[in-house]
């Protein structure tokens, strides 16, 4: 397949990337380099470019004739999305409304859309399910959404557009090969942070939040490899060209950790006892969230291979030791 991949040079992007590169695809990056590493790339052809740059990204697609669009671009900092709203709506929303005209207009088949479990907001059992009901408590899982509306009222008014809209838990781990990984410095990530905090590349790590309604007052999240999200992704593109009907489908393991229980962790992992520093909430946070991804596994045949925290930890404090980038 044509396929083009925006965001393709970011965390998740170039392990999207490398998967459906290893199966021969002929792939096309677009990628303005802000958050994302031109070293990152490992197949396909890499053109920088803004989103906003309307008249070269309209080019792009005209010479390219694909078949398919995974569409990552875009910003994810929730807290900052708190702060800076109207950047939000304009990169994650505005941005992702361009793509889709884009895609109306030069007749792409499939779309795989990079969503987030922020959708949800916060529901009562912290246990989300795709027809759960969906009332994000900030603008980043709301700017998220109001592209799965549009993706879906896209693909009703357009019978020969299919999508799927991958709602990502909470992300973490590195490329097994090693040549790969989460290189955005300054990253929230909880994960990513404990390893800089571990290889000393900070001098101690952040704890925002020790009294909310869990077992031990930190927020609990379920957390996959980034390699099996990757595997997901390749399985939704399959899924739609058998046939499959549009829908979003949730991405995780179906268990979660607390904040406090992660750190724990890599602090045994790593054999460091880095600094910790207990602050307050951030805005935005829920207090627990995990996926009921079932449905995901049952259509695609997604069997993820990586479902152990030790071994999310340890592919990322690799990275952080080895990281060429």
């Amino acid at each position: 397949m044509r396929i083009l991949i925006t965001g393709g040079a970011g965390y998740i992007g170039s392990h999207v990337l490398k998967a459906l590169g290893k199966q021969g695809h002929d792939i096309t990056i677009v990628d303005n380099l802000s958050t994302g590493f031109a070293k990152a790339i490992t197949y396909g052809n890499l053109i920088v470019a803004d989103l906003a740059d309307r008249v070269k990204i309209e080019s792009i697609f005209e010479a390219g004739k694909f078949d398919a669009v995974v569409h990552f671009a875009g910003s994810i900092v929730v807290p900052d999305s708190v702060t800076q709203p109207l950047f939000y709506y304009q990169n994650n929303t505005i941005n992702s409304h361009f793509v889709l005209s884009m895609c109306d207009k030069f007749k792409i088949k499939y779309f795989i859309f990079s969503s987030t479990a922020a959708v949800y907001g916060m529901p009562e059992s912290g246990v989300c399910h795709e027809d759960s009901e969906l009332l994000p408590i900030n603008p980043y899982g709301q700017s998220k959404l109001m592209t799965e509306h549009m993706l879906r009222d896209l693909a009703f008014a357009n019978k020969g557009f299919k999508y799927i809209a991958l709602r990502y838990f909470n992300v973490s781990g590195a490329d097994p090969e090693g040549q790969i990984g989460q290189s955005f410095p300054k990253a929230t990530h909880l994960i990513k942070a404990a390893c800089e905090a571990a290889t000393s590349k900070r001098t101690h790590m952040d704890l925002f939040g020790t009294d909310y309604p869990t077992k031990d007052g930190t927020c609990v999240r379920d957390y996959i490899h980034v390699s099996d999200l990757a595997d997901a992704h390749v399985k939704a593109l399959q899924f739609l060209e058998k046939g499959g009907e549009s829908q979003p489908l949730n991405c995780g393991y179906g268990h979660g950790f607390s904040v406090k229980e992660v750190i724990s962790r890599v602090k045994e992992i790593t054999g460091v006892n880095f600094k910790v520093n207990e602050l307050g909430r951030r805005a935005g946070d829920s207090a627990s969230l995990t996926a009921e991804s079932s449905r995901l596994s049952k259509l695609t045949g997604w069997k993820p291979k990586n479902d152990d925290l030790n071994i999310i930890i340890q592919s990322a404090y690799e990275w952080e030791k080895n990281r060429p980038y």
